[in-house]
């Protein structure tokens, strides 16, 4: 049985949302919501509040991946604001939550206990 993803933030003509969205047709995921970030942008103070609530956050850059206990309550705003946001200050896609998970940037091995 598929993965079961209730939100998926990705951006149209975007290299790492086009290898995420293959991985997410491979294994047969069809989320439950999906926003468009050419449409839907997320500022630093959005971006934020999408990670309220959440247990945890992995992002992926290139073949670097964070995973952040949000639990602790250690984590401070500019730890994930490094995290959350890209160069054009606004929420780096894709972006994927599943549960109180939080995916952000493409990584399969790093993503596999979350969509398999």
């Amino acid at each position: 049985m598929a993965a079961n993803v209730d939100w998926y933030y990705h951006r149209k003509g975007c290299n790492t949302c086009t290898r995420m969205q293959a991985l997410l047709e491979e294994r047969g995921i069809v989320p439950k919501e999906t926003e468009s970030a050419n449409k839907v942008r997320y500022d630093v103070d959005q971006a934020l509040e999408l990670v309220r609530g959440m247990n945890r956050l992995v992002a992926a850059k290139g073949k670097s991946v964070v995973d952040l206990n949000l639990k602790s309550g250690d984590v401070d705003q500019e730890t994930l604001t490094k995290h959350l946001i890209g160069p054009s200050g606004k929420l780096r896609a894709p972006a994927i939550r599943k549960g109180k998970t939080l995916l952000i940037g493409f990584h399969e091995t790093a993503f596999d206990e979350f969509l398999s």
